[in-house]
């Protein structure tokens, strides 16, 4: 039995993941993949915590975030119905947010070389086979937010989300060829940027 396929999608909030992940997860099920669907935070009580404070309800520093999330990923990969028990199984994951984000939203405000170093040097951290990072414009994601919004998250403003996106890319200057990510202009119609990624996850399917 081969092992599944890990993709993730990364982005600034409001950059179409949730549409993108859909479509693709839709598309790669009717190849007759099973596909486990997931997304950080996680359900567990550590991911409580952290979305208690992206919604502003608990003040917590950067680095308090960053090791929240840093145990809320390694329950997420090692749990007994986590990512790494499915890829085992030969069942393909696609998450929603990943290390990648903890690299540029945390990275923004606490030391990025001790965030990445952490998330990197884990052993029971699993590596993805291919990151889609869905680039859309600021004003574009801020108007979607406010769009679907009720409320923003504490990183959900301008000032945040412009710092951030500088941040992604340093990030992936940075990774270089140790990972396999793809930039996508989310910024078109939303059939086209299905296209994109439909055709990229084939070329991997075939390795």
């Amino acid at each position: 039995m081969s092992r599944g396929r890990f993709i993730v999608f990364e982005g600034l909030d409001g950059s179409g993941k949730g549409t993108q992940i859909e479509l693709l997860v839709s598309e790669m099920k009717k190849q007759g993949r099973t596909v486990f669907q997931t997304a950080e935070p996680t359900a567990s009580s550590t991911g409580g915590m952290i979305r208690d404070a992206l919604s502003g309800l608990v003040k917590r520093d950067a680095y308090e975030l960053s090791a929240l999330f840093l145990a809320d990923r390694i329950f997420h990969n090692v749990n007994p119905s986590g990512i790494r028990h499915y890829l085992d199984e030969g069942i393909d994951v696609v998450c929603d947010r990943y290390y990648y984000s903890s690299f540029a939203y945390q990275g923004s405000e606490a030391d990025p070389d001790w965030v990445m170093d952490m998330n990197l040097g884990c052993r029971e951290i699993t590596r993805p086979d291919l990151c889609f990072f869905l680039d859309v414009d600021i004003d574009s994601c801020d108007e979607r937010i406010s769009r679907g919004r009720l409320s923003r998250e504490i990183y959900e403003n301008k000032e945040a989300q412009t710092r951030i996106r500088k941040k992604f890319f340093d990030v992936f200057e940075k990774l270089g060829d140790r990972e396999n990510i793809r930039i996508i202009n989310a910024a078109r119609d939303i059939p086209e940027v299905a296209a994109e990624i439909l055709k990229i996850y084939e070329e991997i399917k075939e390795k």
